[in-house]
């Protein structure tokens, strides 16, 4: 691929069947298309008392693919793949939101956490996650950002020092959704 082909690819949101992330992102790989599938870790307990890690897909049934958006016949005929999110006008994910996630798990502080919409609306200023925007949680006594990525309506939960937090005020649309929940 040249580079005018590069500069004209983005980062599309790829729907799968269930259970198929890793093999859908090895076709794309035989096909040479690339590819990104965030993978955590988690430990399995057997019943047999033994433990083993797992890598997981960070999102379950979604994979990312770097293409031209006139190029997505050949991702939906990889088997196992069931739709570029967005359909007919695919949404494309800012390479900025990829390479956070790359960094965040290569530093290991990302893991997957239950779509939220009610909470702060908070902004990283520092780390590997630096600029992206999220919820604002607790567990237990540290702080937790979850970052959302809408497209896929997916999230991710990332343990943040409140120093790297700034505030952002609510939208009118997002106070409104939010207050509709409760």
């Amino acid at each position: 691929m040249d580079a005018t082909s590069v500069d004209a690819c983005g980062w599309f949101a790829v729907f799968t069947k269930s259970h198929h992330e890793k093999r859908v992102s090895q076709h794309f790989v035989d096909r040479g298309i690339e590819n990104f599938l965030p993978l955590h870790s988690e430990v399995h307990h057997w019943t047999n008392r033994r433990k083993t890690v797992v890598e997981l897909p960070l999102f379950p049934n979604y994979l990312f693919v770097r293409i031209a958006r006139t190029d997505r016949t050949p991702v939906l005929r990889v088997p196992g793949v069931l739709s570029i999110v967005g359909g007919s006008d695919p949404a494309e994910l800012r390479e900025s939101e990829i390479e956070s996630l790359r960094a965040g798990l290569r530093k290991g502080i990302i893991e997957p956490h239950a779509y939220l919409v009610a909470g702060d609306r908070v902004r990283i200023k520092t780390g590997p996650l630096c600029g992206m925007e999220g919820v604002l949680v607790r567990k237990k006594s540290s702080l937790r950002v979850v970052v959302t990525i809408s497209e896929i309506s997916r999230s991710m939960a990332a343990e943040v020092d409140a120093a790297d937090l700034e505030h952002l005020p609510a939208s009118k649309a997002y106070a409104a959704k939010a207050s509709s929940i409760h």
